[in-house]
């Protein structure tokens, strides 16, 4: 194997992906700003779910919405939950009703009609994440799912879908975080810049 040819291959890749992401994505990533401006100043919360890497994301979302993103905008917390982060309640969530139920049992403890629920997959076929989107459409909760290529069957499950335009894992994962990104920007700087 050529290494520096495999680090040249896999940056390209992934800067190349973000350009895809902007020519197919934009329109949907806008919307998802719009629904999650709306939904704060409703006073309502934004909840997140994911498994892996997508959990991790989670966390990082959440923090970066309750603490804040930029540090030149001056501003309160943003109500936001990353149902990844509390082991006790995964774990009794798995042993005790199955590891499908678990986000689930979340949405409907702490989610709120008008409440948006953030749910990431590269796959789009978690059965947890399914379930907590079905779980969280009945409690008239706006889904936003952030999922790969194919948008699995997410695709026909949320109330907005962004697909990164890749089935290569680590460049979803990388497009979700900067959709991600842009979207915390966009939020603190439309509810927060004047």
């Amino acid at each position: 194997m050529d290494r520096m040819r495999f680090i040249e291959e896999s940056l390209i890749e992934s800067s190349q992906l973000k350009k895809d992401i902007f020519e197919n994505c934009k329109i949907e990533i806008s919307k998802a700003v719009e629904e999650i401006v709306l939904m704060y100043k409703r006073g309502n919360k934004l909840l997140l779910i994911g498994n892996g890497g997508s959990a991790a994301d989670c966390q990082h979302i959440a923090t970066e919405l309750m603490i804040r993103l930029s540090h030149h905008i001056q501003r309160p917390a943003l109500p936001a939950i990353a149902l990844t982060t509390d082991t006790s309640n995964l774990t009794a969530g798995g042993n005790d009703i199955g590891y499908e139920n678990v986000f689930a049992r979340n949405v409907e403890g702490l989610g709120n009609e008008g409440d948006v629920l953030l749910a990431i997959s590269t796959s789009g076929n978690s059965p947890n994440i399914l379930k907590a989107i079905d779980k969280a459409r009945n409690k008239k909760i706006f889904v936003i799912g952030l999922t790969g290529d194919t948008g699995g069957k997410m695709i026909n499950a949320c109330d907005l879908i962004i697909k990164v335009p890749s089935q290569n894992i680590q460049r979803i994962q990388e497009g979700h975080l900067t959709i991600e990104h842009v979207i915390c920007e966009l939020v603190e700087l439309e509810l927060y810049s004047n």
